[in-house]
Formats: structure tokens, sequence, C-alpha cells
């Protein structure tokens, strides 16, 4: 649901439990609630319209009548339409923020009608106000994009720009990972102030500040968007961090090279199956203490 229809409601009272729940995630959530009380406390008193004039005019026909008798009611009214003037001016004006926590993923609708799915534990920002001048978005994750045909599309992140017009492609930032993979159209990354151009299958990818050379991408989407991470010759630490994303666990190696390669999958549904999944190919084996696994070489 839309960051604005979830306020909207919100300031009704109308949230169900769901929405309640997403909007609570908003990252300015307290600051809507605090804006919210100051509303509330700024709002008029009730008063019988006509009597308060009668008594107006009468002031103004006494000789001593004082003026801040009857400007009072229209000061607090003027008071009331500011702040509901403030409250309209920072909800429309500030940042959309949408994150996804661990084991969650979403999907987002833009202004242009453009889709972004969020995977686990990702964060989106994007200006709605700004949106016809610049389509720009920040991202701090990893997130599939659908782009709607228009004005160039920017995907900004910590280490390097993705610059569109019109097309579907996959985007992944973490620490010292950067990757994008073209799966429509045309794309063009910016990294260390160097433009790279990619088509449907191509794939750019730095770890660690190295570019890492990959075979055609087959996919017509990436795998996490069917509950499953998929990899290919990638550092066994990346595969670990992903799983803790994906179900929301800490894992300790012991005895395990968290440098060595990994081919392989580990689908997002079943604990138990996907641990084994990342395990066995390397002769590892595991044990689980509540939320913490460990991983020990046979």
């Amino acid at each position: 649901m839309k960051r604005e229809t979830l306020i909207s409601k919100w300031l009704d009272n109308n949230l169900n439990d769901q929405e309640l729940e997403a909007f609570k995630n908003l990252e300015d959530y307290d600051d809507l609630v605090k804006l919210n009380n100051n509303v509330q406390a700024f709002k008029a008193d009730n008063y019988d319209t006509t009597k308060e004039l009668e008594n107006v005019l009468s002031k103004i026909k006494s000789k001593k009548a004082q003026s801040s008798h009857w400007i009072k009611p229209f000061m607090r009214v003027a008071a009331l339409l500011a702040i509901c003037f403030s409250l309209y001016y920072y909800t429309t004006t500030l940042d959309t923020t949408i994150k996804t926590e661990y084991a969650q993923k979403t999907t987002v609708e833009l202004p242009d009608e453009s889709t972004v799915s969020l995977n686990a534990k990702s964060l989106l920002v994007f200006n709605k106000k700004d949106w016809k001048k610049e389509r720009d978005v920040e991202l701090n994750g990893e997130a599939f994009f659908k782009v709607a045909k228009g004005s160039s599309f920017n995907v900004i992140t910590k280490l390097g720009t993705v610059k569109v017009y019109g097309t579907q492609f996959n985007v992944k930032q973490r620490d010292n990972y950067f990757e994008v993979i073209c799966y429509e159209g045309l794309v063009g990354v910016s990294y260390n102030s160097q433009e790279t151009k990619l088509k449907p299958g191509d794939s750019f990818l730095i770890i660690d500040g190295k570019t890492i050379a990959k075979e055609k991408e087959n996919r017509s989407t990436p795998s996490w968007l069917n509950n499953e991470s998929t990899f290919k010759s990638m550092p066994y630490k990346t595969v670990i961090a992903e799983f803790e994303r994906q179900y929301n666990v800490d894992i300790t190696l012991l005895g395990i090279d968290s440098t060595q390669l990994f081919t392989g999958s580990f689908a997002h549904d079943n604990l138990d199956v996907a641990l084994k999944s990342i395990t066995l190919p390397l002769h590892v084996t595991y044990s689980k203490t509540n939320n913490t696994i460990t991983l020990k070489r046979e």
C-alpha cells in the first residue's frame, strides 16, 4: 500500500492490523506521530459562531473595546489552518522510505507505475513530489526493477549508480558487494567514474573492489523473486550473509574458509532443507541453538 494512503487511513483511525504494522515500519513513523499530537493540541475549541459574532459587534461599538476579544477566535482558527498546512506540506514533500526486515520481501509501485521488488533487509528511498523532474531512487540492499518508459531513471547506491530509460534489471549492493544484472533493455552502470553498458543477460559485479567476470544470465528474472537464492562461484561468505537475511539467523563458521567459492542454491521456505543445500556440497556439518547456527568442517 502506498505511503500516502497509509498516512491518510491512519489519520482517520481506519487501519487494519496489517496496515498498522506497515505504517509503523515507515522510517518517519515517530515524526508523524509527534506532528499529529501537536496538531491535536492546536485544535480550536467548539463555539457558537452567531453568538461570537454578536459579542464582537458589541465590543466594537463599545468605546473601551479590546481588539484581543474578537481576534482570539480567529487566531485559533488561523493557528489550526497553519498547522494543517504544515502537516500537508510535511507529508507531501518528505522522501518516501520503504524498508524490509529479515525474511521479508515487498513490491512497491512508483509514481510513474514503475515497480520495485525489494529483497529481505533492503531499503528504498524516493521523492514523489520531484518525481516528474527526477526519477531517482536510493537503494541499500537488493531490488528488481521494472521501469516504465520515460525520462532517465537512476538507482543510486553507495558503490555506484545505475541509469536506464525503460527496462528490467536487478541491483544488489551489500557492504563490499555491488552487482547489476540486465534482463531487458539497456542499462548503464557508473562505477569509479566509468560507465559500463549492459545488454540483456549481461552482468556487472564488484566484490571487495575487484571486478568479477560472470557467465551470461539465462534467467528472465532473478531467482530470489521465486523464493530461492542461487550462486555461481560466489565466496561462501556471500552465501552465508544472504542465508542470514532470508532466515533471520546468526551463523558462525568454525574451521571454514569464508572466501572459498560456492555454486548452488537454497530455498527460502524450509530452514533444514536450506541448511543441507549450503553444507553438504562442502562437507560441512551444522548445529542449531535457538537463532544461532554453527557450521563446522567435518
